[in-house]
C-alpha cells in the first residue's frame, strides 16, 4: 500500500471516528429539536387552532377598540395595557395583551365584538410558547440554550464528514443516489443523508443568530462593522423578545413592569385601528400605545405603533404616530434594514417555515423527517454492529497524519462556531489524558488499539 494509499485510508476512518462520535453524541438532540421544529413550523395554524373559541363570533352591535381594552382591564385590576392585537378575521376576537400588577405577571385577554371578556391566556402557558423553550432551551433555562448551540455546532460536523464518507469513489449510483434493498438501513442513512445535507445546513445556519453564544459574538461584530440601522427583530439563547412580539418571540416581561403606564388616550387607539385598515399589513397586527416596550434593547415608543409582527419577515412594517395628534412620525419596513439584517430576516423566515407559506413549510417538514430517519437509522446501524463490551467506534487509523486541508476545514469550522472550538480543546485534553489515567475506558471508548474492534 502506498504512502498516499495510507494517508487516504486514515483520513477515511479519521472522519469515520469524528462522524461516530458526533452522531452518537446529537442524535437525541437531533431528534427532539427536529420534532419541536416540526411543530413550530405550524405555528400560525397551531395559534388559530388554540385560539377556536375566539373566533366566527357575531359582529353586530359591535363596540368599539377602546372599549374592548376597557372591558379587558376591567377584569384585571391594575394591569397595564401593552398591545391590541387586531382581528384577522371579522367575527374573531381582538386580542388585549396585560401586563398585571405581579411582577412578570402576563395576559393575553380575548374580547369580543360586542365588549364581552371571552376568557384569557397566560402567553407563556400556550402551546408554541412551550415549543419554543423545548426548541431553544430544552426546558432547562438559558443554559440549555448553550447544549442547543453546541449540539447545533456538531451536527453541522456530523453533515459535512456524512458527505464525505457518502462520496461514491466510482461505485455505481445505487447506494448514492437511491437505497438498495440488500443494505437498506445503511443505505437510507447515507442516501437520505445526501439529498437532505443541503436543506438541513441552511436549517443549521439560519437557527444561529438566535444561538447564545454565537448570536452575541454576531451582535458585536454587527455594531462594530456600523451594520446596525435600528434594533434587531430576533432574540438569543432561546430567550423570549419583546412585549410587543407575541410572534417572533414573546414577552419581555421585566422590561415591562420596569416601564409605568403613561395616561393614553384610548380614543387615539381607534384612529389608529380605522389607519390599519387601510395598511392591509400582514397578520399579527399589533397597535402598541406610548410607552410600552418597543424593541429588542428595551427602549420605549413615545407614539402609538402599528406593527406588522409576521413571522415572514420581508412583510414586517413598523409605523409609528404621534400620540396628541395621530400624524405619521415615521414608518420602517423590510427595505429600510441593513442588507446583514435583511439576509438574517430571510433565512429566520425560512427556518420558521413562513418565507413561503405552506410551499416552505412542506420543505421544512421534508428536512425534519429527513434527519428523524437520519437519526433512527444511524442509532440502528450503531446498535446492531455494536461488539459485546465496546463502544463499537470505528478502529483507529494507523496512519494519523491528515491533509492541510483537513486541518484548515476544522480551524475555519472553529472559528466560525465558538462553542465547538472550546468543545475541540476539551475533547484534545480528553484524549490525551484518559488512556493514562483509565485505559479501560479509553479501550472502551475506541481510543486504543484494543478497544478498536468493531
Amino acid at each position: 500500500m502506498t504512502e498516499s494509499t495510507n494517508v487516504t485510508t486514515g483520513l477515511y476512518r479519521t472522519l469515520w471516528r469524528w462522524h461516530f462520535y458526533a452522531g452518537l453524541c446529537v442524535i437525541p438532540f437531533v431528534l427532539l429539536l427536529a420534532l419541536s421544529g416540526t411543530v413550530f413550523l405550524f405555528k400560525p395554524q397551531v395559534d388559530r387552532w388554540e385560539e377556536r373559541a375566539f373566533q366566527a363570533l357575531p359582529v353586530n352591535d359591535a363596540v368599539t377598540p377602546a372599549k374592548q381594552v376597557e372591558a379587558a382591564l376591567a377584569g384585571f385590576a391594575d394591569a397595564q395595557f401593552n398591545s391590541y392585537r387586531v382581528p384577522d378575521r371579522q367575527g374573531d376576537a381582538a386580542m388585549v395583551h396585560l401586563a398585571l400588577p405581579e411582577r412578570g405577571a402576563m395576559r393575553d385577554v380575548f374580547v369580543s365584538p360586542q365588549g364581552a371578556v371571552l376568557g384569557s391566556f397566560d402567553p407563556d402557558d400556550r402551546i408554541i410558547a412551550f415549543v419554543r423553550r423545548l426548541h431553544g432551551q430544552l426546558l432547562l433555562g438559558p443554559r440549555g440554550s448553550w447544549l442547543v448551540e453546541l449540539a447545533a455546532s456538531w451536527t453541522i460536523v456530523m453533515l459535512v464528514t456524512g458527505l464525505y464518507l457518502w462520496w461514491p469513489r466510482g461505485r455505481g449510483l445505487a447506494g448514492v443516489l437511491w437505497p438498495r434493498r440488500r443494505a437498506l438501513l445503511r443505505d437510507l442513512h447515507a442516501v437520505v443523508g445526501f439529498w437532505v445535507a443541503s436543506l438541513a445546513l441552511v436549517l443549521l445556519l439560519t437557527g444561529l443568530p438566535w444561538a447564545d453564544v454565537w448570536g452575541r459574538a454576531f451582535r458585536a461584530v454587527r455594531v462594530e462593522m456600523g451594520w446596525v440601522q435600528g434594533a434587531s427583530d430576533w432574540s438569543l439563547g432561546g430567550r423570549t423578545a419583546p412585549a410587543t412580539a407575541t410572534t417572533h418571540g414573546g414577552h419581555d416581561h421585566t422590561a415591562m413592569h420596569d416601564h409605568a403606564a403613561p395616561p393614553m388616550d384610548l380614543a387615539m387607539l381607534d384612529a389608529i385601528v380605522a389607519k390599519a385598515a387601510g395598511e392591509h399589513l400582514a397578520f399579527p397586527v399589533l397597535i402598541i400605545p406610548p410607552g410600552a416596550p418597543s424593541d429588542f434593547e428595551g427602549s420605549t415608543s413615545t407614539g402609538w405603533t402599528l406593527k406588522s409582527d409576521a413571522q415572514n419577515r420581508p412583510l414586517v412594517t413598523t409605523i409609528t404616530y404621534d400620540s396628541a395628534t395621530g400624524a405619521q412620525l415615521s414608518r420602517n419596513g423590510f427595505a429600510d434594514q441593513h442588507p446583514i439584517d435583511q439576509v438574517i430576516g430571510y433565512g429566520i423566515a425560512w427556518h420558521e417555515g413562513q418565507l413561503f407559506g405552506a410551499v416552505n413549510q412542506a420543505i421544512g417538514v421534508a428536512t425534519t423527517a429527513a434527519l428523524l430517519t437520519m437519526g433512527t437509522t444511524g442509532f440502528l446501524m450503531w446498535r446492531r454492529r455494536k461488539p459485546q463490551g465496546l463502544l463499537g467506534a470505528p478502529a483507529l487509523p494507523q496512519d494519523r497524519r491528515k491533509p492541510v486541508f483537513v486541518a484548515i476545514a476544522m480551524l475555519l469550522l472553529a472559528l466560525f462556531l465558538p462553542l465547538l472550538a472550546a468543545s475541540l480543546v476539551l475533547l484534545w485534553l480528553f484524549d490525551l489524558l484518559l488512556p493514562r489515567l483509565s485505559p479501560a475506558a479509553a479501550a472502551w471508548l475506541g481510543m486504543t488499539p484494543g478497544g478498536n474492534r468493531a
